[in-house]
């Protein structure tokens, strides 16, 4: 599993440990559904200006967003010979703002941003209820897996 990281902000400093911990997530995640572990990951970290464009561009909602997820893997897929699941971009702005309102730690929100993503990069969703509820739940357990506990 690679996972390649491009910190595109100047926000915060993006510690080592952190993206330690991430890359232990996106593995977790991938072992957790039973999918091989020799896919290439992206992982952006960006400010709330540049996430807001792109999710002006990509999903047409002129606002920022915490997370927006690119998966390149689906049933249509050619099979290709690098095996690239998909783009993770996290604004680390909004990070810190809904780690404050959720009244945990910044890691603890970049932990839990991730896995969800990583969940969105391997086919879930959760525009119905229920789908929400196997999503969430999968989520945890993941974060949970490695100690990582609503504080």
């Amino acid at each position: 599993m690679e996972l390649e990281i491009d910190n595109r902000q100047e926000i915060i400093e993006v510690e080592e440990t952190l993206v330690k911990t991430l890359e232990k997530l996106v593995k977790a995640s991938l072992d957790y559904e039973g999918w091989e572990t020799d896919y290439e990951v992206s992982l952006s970290f960006v400010d709330n200006e540049e996430i807001h464009e792109l999710n002006k561009t990509y999903r047409e909602k002129d606002c920022p967003t915490d997370v927006l997820s690119f998966p390149m893997v689906d049933d249509d897929s050619p099979v290709l010979e690098e095996k690239i699941l998909g783009d993770i971009v996290i604004s680390v702005e909004k990070a810190i703002e809904q780690a404050k309102e959720y009244g945990h730690s910044f890691e603890r929100e970049m932990a839990f941003l991730t896995v969800h993503s990583m969940f969105h990069l391997m086919g879930y969703d959760h525009m119905e209820e229920e789908d929400a509820k196997e999503m969430r739940a999968k989520e945890e357990a993941v974060l949970q897996q490695l100690g990582i506990k609503r504080e």
